[in-house]
């Protein structure tokens, strides 16, 4: 979103899911779900494992966003996630809100199928349910309006973005927020240098993904170019735009096992999704990157890290 710098993590896919000039997460990520679309679809259900990782692993940087929403909105009496995915941020809300019923709004039935099971693991299924819908449609049918919806990196699979927070907005209580996190900045995990191959390969990798993330929104159905200016699109639709914050998750070197396992993971969607892109150079490098049995490789170097920084903008409904 300009592209949001996480959107998906390349081709081959959410996550996360998370990013615009962000990274969405496209072909090897992405955690909110849209229409289905052609040469660049993504198969939401089949990344399943990948979504829940890395939303795991992403938690420190919601609980912030979470805990500065509930400074705006202290006791929302519902909450309805759109583009939720497996549900790993509905019950992060259902822990921060712990008064409000969660609603988790999603097209791909296998996702809201483990985020009902999760609900259950960590109990706060008397309080949370799901409905199937396709965000183009809005969020569905909804006891009574939501106070906070929160639509995070799921916006910007959708042809008509601007159709779509229309929609959000209708689902709203009056005085209800909408959160919208899209943009940011790209996720890192390896310094510019990184001894083998041309330096500067993450940057190269981000330019061929925004290419792919352009291809894909113009080939989802009814697409609608948008300037990526979230503040005007949510100000378009009715709202008062309140505030704009980015969250920073620094994961520095050495990091875990988990969160190597997650470089490892989306540097391999990217080098599968994005190949037709990238110089046979750059190729090379990455295989080499990816290699177990290669010392130089992200499963072993000591240098690997994860930062990246989301974005969420606020829009409040008028009483």
């Amino acid at each position: 979103m300009a592209q949001d710098h996480d959107h998906d993590s390349g081709p081959a896919h959410h996550q996360g899911g998370a990013h615009d000039h962000g990274h969405h997460h496209g072909p090897a990520q992405g955690h909110g779900h849209g229409d289905s679309h052609a040469h660049t679809h993504m198969d939401f259900a089949q990344m399943l494992p990948l979504l829940v990782q890395e939303a795991e692993l992403f938690t420190p940087a919601y609980v912030q966003a979470a805990e500065w929403l509930r400074e705006q909105r202290p006791d929302p009496e519902l909450i309805v996630d759109a583009g939720s995915g497996p549900g790993v941020i509905s019950g992060l809300f259902a822990e921060k809100f712990p008064g409000a019923r969660i609603v988790a709004v999603d097209g791909a039935e296998p996702l809201l199928t483990e985020a009902r099971a999760r609900a259950e693991r960590l109990g706060f299924a008397d309080r949370f349910s799901t409905i199937e819908a396709e965000l183009s449609e809005g969020v569905g049918d909804l006891e009574y309006p939501a106070d906070l919806l929160w639509a995070s990196r799921s916006l910007h699979h959708v042809g008509d973005q601007r159709a779509a927070l229309t929609g959000f907005v209708r689902s709203l209580a009056p005085g209800g927020t909408l959160a919208l996190l899209e943009g940011g900045l790209p996720t890192r995990f390896l310094p510019r240098d990184t001894g083998i191959g041309r330096p500067g390969l993450e940057a190269r990798i981000d330019a061929v993904h925004d290419e792919w993330f352009t291809r894909m929104r113009t080939e989802l159905p009814g697409s609608v170019a948008e300037t990526e200016d979230w503040p005007a699109l949510l100000t378009s639709v009715g709202l008062r735009h309140t505030a704009t914050r980015t969250f920073l998750l620094d994961l520095p070197a050495p990091v875990s096992d988990e969160a190597r396992a997650f470089a490892v993971t989306a540097l391999t969607r990217r080098r599968e999704g994005l190949a037709e892109g990238l110089d046979a150079e750059d190729l090379a490098t990455l295989d080499r990157l990816l290699d177990p049995d290669d010392k130089a490789s992200v499963h072993h170097r000591p240098d690997v890290f994860v930062l990246t920084a989301m974005t969420v903008y606020v829009g409040v409904k008028p009483e």
